[in-house]
């Protein structure tokens, strides 16, 4: 059943964050301190697909008004290749149009993520390699 995930499940999403494989920053953006500040934003939420009180999927999602955003999206291994992914985006898909009238959905993957690139086009995202992605960092750990 895909809910809202709180604050207090945040290691319980750290852990699944790392079993799934995806890099975490926690001495940067993923530490607790930062990831509480961004939850207490009303732009920024958690989903997570749980069972059981398990959480084996989850999502960050976020907006900037105009758009929304499927950030650090992660399944357990052991329920992977089941459609939680999909359900997910799903999800934070209606969420974002029912909270905030967000109707432009958006995710940044890496080109070398073959699994998530073809989840996205699955679910009707369209690439546009036209695009390069520009960040700076105060610090190189966050």
């Amino acid at each position: 059943m895909i809910e809202e995930i709180t604050y207090e499940q945040y290691e319980d999403v750290l852990r699944l964050w790392e079993l799934s494989g995806l890099p975490t920053r926690i001495k940067g953006r993923d530490r607790p301190e930062a990831v509480k500040n961004q939850l207490m934003q009303s732009n920024v939420f958690f989903l997570g697909d749980i069972i059981d009180n398990e959480i084996r999927g989850v999502v960050l999602v976020t907006h900037d008004g105009r758009k929304g955003w499927i950030n650090r999206l992660a399944v357990h291994p052991a329920y992977q290749h089941q459609g939680i992914a999909k359900k997910l985006i799903q999800a934070a898909e209606r969420e974002l149009f029912s909270r905030f009238g967000i109707e432009i959905y958006c995710a940044l993957i890496l080109e070398d993520n073959e699994v998530s690139l073809s989840l996205f086009e699955g679910e009707g995202y369209t690439s546009w390699p036209q695009i390069r992605y520009y960040s700076k960092r105060a610090r190189n750990d966050i």
